[in-house]
């Protein structure tokens, strides 16, 4: 049964516990009507003895994902914990056992309160063997501390343990793949961001194939990532395949492993949320000329003004790694971030639903008899 997930940054926690920023915009039923499952992302690996229930967060925003949850029975709402910039403490809490039993009871606490589904963690990354030994060792406390959350309070129901892991081999040779295949439900493959401001050329973000011709565009792909995940003894169902819903620009660069002057767009503003980030929506804007490069199996686009490119992947892109990942018997697609995403027959995410299939229809959980919150403990009922 396949999972087609997306991720929704709505929430981002700051240093101190009392300290909460949220997104102006907030979950809706466009982000969740192809999707069954929604990383909702990213709180901060704080100091987790503290007490993390002095965080403030809206009631409509709990409203709103339990409302999706009660209006989608087979959608599943994840805590997503880390990332890219919020990864820091994750050595230092999983490095003994006490930092590992806090995180993983505040962690399920979390999920009881404010009724999510499970949890994912997005490490980014662990840096040493050692750390790679903690990571295994922290994900088995989080499902142990699941597990008996459920047996308790909502036996038969499986709560989910995701991670989000990377597709360099710089970073995923220093896992030990073949635990965390063995304790995760799933494993998001960020397979995108392989080329961007920090790159010498312009290259291919999120291609599924090395392009030999040219091997300066595609210092990474896809296909390399996922051979290693599933020779290291991931299982084949456990791996779900990333892909953007963004694009990443090169000014000035004439094509493909072609030096380039910066990131951004000629002229005009950098980018939709950084410099040289550009949201997929806001890409048919751009007067972009459409280019397929058949070796990398990925597209990009060509300035008509100004000079330069941008990768990024197309419905027709999706459309390939979907029948990619049927393939190798992956166990679905998962996008960052959905905002970013189209509409209509243009978007990312409804092509990869159209061409998916076969999707996990198990129902989630909305009872949480003893969640702190009212509104959740009563399953958002009328008048609570």
């Amino acid at each position: 049964m396949a999972v087609l997930a997306i991720a929704i940054q709505s929430m981002l926690s700051v240093a101190e516990p009392n300290a909460l920023q949220l997104y102006q915009r907030e979950p809706s039923q466009s982000d969740v009507k192809y999707a069954n499952m929604v990383y909702f992302v990213n709180w901060r690996t704080a100091l987790y003895s503290r007490a993390m229930h002095t965080q403030i967060w809206k009631n409509i925003t709990k409203g709103i994902l339990f409302l999706l949850k009660k209006a989608h029975r087979n959608l599943k709402v994840l805590l997503s914990i880390g990332g890219w910039t919020w990864s820091t403490n994750f050595a230092t809490t999983a490095a003994s056992a006490a930092g590992r039993s806090t995180f993983a009871k505040s962690a399920v606490t979390l999920l009881k309160d404010w009724g999510f589904d499970g949890i994912d963690i997005d490490w980014e990354y662990p840096a040493s063997d050692e750390d790679a030994a903690n990571m295994v060792l922290l994900l088995q406390a989080v499902r142990n501390e699941l597990d008996a959350y459920a047996s308790k309070h909502a036996p038969g129901y499986h709560f989910q343990l995701t991670i989000a892991a990377p597709a360099g081999s710089s970073h995923y040779n220093k896992l030990r793949l073949a635990d965390l295949g063995r304790i995760v439900d799933y494993i998001n493959l960020m397979a995108y961001d392989y080329a961007g401001s920090w790159s010498s050329v312009a290259g291919h973000s999120a291609n599924l194939y090395a392009n030999t011709d040219i091997p300066q565009s595609t210092p990474f792909n896809t296909d390399d990532a996922v051979k290693a995940y599933l020779d290291a003894g991931v299982p084949s169902h456990k791996l779900i395949l990333g892909m953007p819903a963004y694009g990443r620009s090169f000014i000035g660069a004439s094509g493909m492993g072609e030096p380039h002057s910066g990131v951004g767009l000629p002229n005009k503003a950098l980018g939709s949320w950084e410099a040289g980030v550009w949201d997929y929506k806001a890409l048919s804007k751009q007067g972009l000329e459409i280019m397929y490069d058949g070796k990398a199996q990925a597209y990009y686009g060509k300035y008509q003004s100004g000079g330069g490119i941008c990768s990024y992947d197309t419905p027709e892109t999706i459309q390939k790694k979907v029948s990619y990942l049927k393939q190798r018997g992956l166990g679905g697609a998962m996008f960052w971030e959905a905002s970013g995403d189209g509409r209509g027959q243009e978007s990312l995410v409804g092509t990869s639903f159209r061409s998916l299939g076969n999707f996990d229809q198990t129902e989630n959980l909305l009872v949480y008899p003893d969640s702190r919150y009212k509104n959740i403990a009563s399953g958002m009922e009328a008048g609570v």
